[in-house]
């Protein structure tokens, strides 16, 4: 189960995957979980993008609140 803050960045990172700050803590749990990844751009920068499976659970907690 994740906490109140890893629903919270997983949530930034749906709508603001650029406001994000890669040095989070909750950053660790949601790349373990496979819920985000980090994408590699052409520019050399990264970039968090939701994964399928963070996807599904955005929608589910969208869906009960």
């Amino acid at each position: 189960m994740l906490s109140p803050h890893e629903f919270a960045t997983l949530l930034l990172v749906k709508d603001a995957p650029n406001q994000v700050d890669m040095d989070r803590e909750e950053l660790d749990a949601l790349l373990e979980h496979q819920l985000v990844r980090l994408e590699s751009l052409a520019s050399g920068h990264r970039e968090l993008r939701l994964t399928e499976s963070g996807d599904s659970a955005v929608k589910a907690i969208k869906r009960l609140s």
